[in-house]
């Protein structure tokens, strides 16, 4: 299985911030190395912070950090055509993403303010691919996926801002009232907006609230959106390892052949105050060199053009109309 690998979400950025750090840090399973044996060719960098004070400062130093990287010799910005061969054959592709608004516009401050910010953030990454508007709890916009608020009126002005940009919205962090207001406001307004779940897998095959009821899950599919598998245990099955193909076979039969991609969400864990949680990955999941690996798992439990689409092939037509 040689497949090229395209993955919705990692916190390399994130982890960036911290000293000492670098793109080789073989603690966290989306370093570079890792990315190259496992032939990901196109990775999405979340610019991620917490709905906290100095959350915009955070995510104006990632967009530099993303900046830096595509003009390093290790990484380029990902365009459709330029993906495989050339000057680009050796590099790993990626593209920007924004994990919660916080980061480009606080509690505090005013929206103009906020969206000078993320118009700073645009310029510097170059592209946006998604943005969501939430991360764990509530915010100015609405509910995230351990709140109930639905979308505020911050929410519409962001979604009104963004409607005729060829940005996603991320359905990955909300809570489930806030995902049900996305899509109606954009049905609502009319809007053509993408809409995608980058790191979430399926609640009806293991209970979290951070994975999709059945109807979002077949909201996303509807709308030819991206539903990405995450590799977290806690959203997989905490015991069984297995349970990431049963998720797949859930996906499959709600219709989303088409939709289901990769969203591992790998992040640095080993400093995570809840050390039940410890490892958050499996071993078979625990780092992007493991890719190859699933995609011959999924070409022998499904077939071979299932390990296509779900390895690259969806995503690259979902975004098709947006890059």
């Amino acid at each position: 299985m040689n497949n090229i690998n395209i993955d919705l979400h990692c916190d390399l950025l994130y982890h960036l911030l911290r000293e000492g750090s670098t793109i080789d840090d073989k603690e966290l399973g989306c370093s570079l190395p890792y990315l190259k044996e496992g032939n990901v060719k196109l990775q999405i960098m979340a610019i991620y912070a917490g709905t906290r004070a100095g959350s915009t400062v955070e995510g104006q130093k990632q967009s530099q950090l993303f900046s830096d990287l595509i003009r390093s010799e290790n990484f380029f910005l990902f365009d459709r055509d330029n993906g495989t061969a050339g000057e680009n054959k050796n590099k790993v592709g990626i593209i920007a993403s924004i994990e919660n608004g916080s980061v480009f516009c606080d509690e505090t401050e005013s929206l103009d303010s906020g969206f000078k910010n993320l118009e700073t953030i645009i310029e510097t990454t170059r592209k946006i691919f998604y943005i969501g508007l939430t991360h764990h709890t509530e915010n100015r916009f609405g509910g995230g996926n351990n709140a109930t608020d639905g979308l505020k009126a911050d929410g519409k002005v962001l979604i009104d801002y963004i409607a005729d940009r060829k940005i996603a919205i991320d359905l990955a962090h909300t809570s489930d009232q806030l995902a049900y207001d996305i899509v109606n406001y954009v049905d609502q307004k009319g809007y053509s907006i993408p809409i995608l779940a980058s790191h979430s897998n399926y609640r009806a095959i293991y209970k979290n609230n951070r994975n999709l009821p059945d109807e979002l899950a077949k909201e996303v599919i509807r709308r030819k959106g991206l539903i990405g598998l995450n590799f977290i245990k806690d959203y997989i099955d905490v015991e069984h390892p297995e349970g990431l193909y049963e998720h797949i076979q859930y996906g499959l039969d709600l219709g989303g052949e088409d939709a289901i991609a990769y969203g591992a969400d790998y992040f640095y864990w080993k400093d995570h105050p809840d050390t039940s949680r410890h490892p958050f990955f499996f071993e078979q999941h625990s780092n992007a060199s493991v890719y190859p690996s699933i995609n011959k798992d999924i070409e022998e439990r499904f077939s071979s053009e299932m390990a296509e689409k779900i390895s690259h092939k969806n995503v690259l037509n979902f975004i098709e109309g947006i890059l």
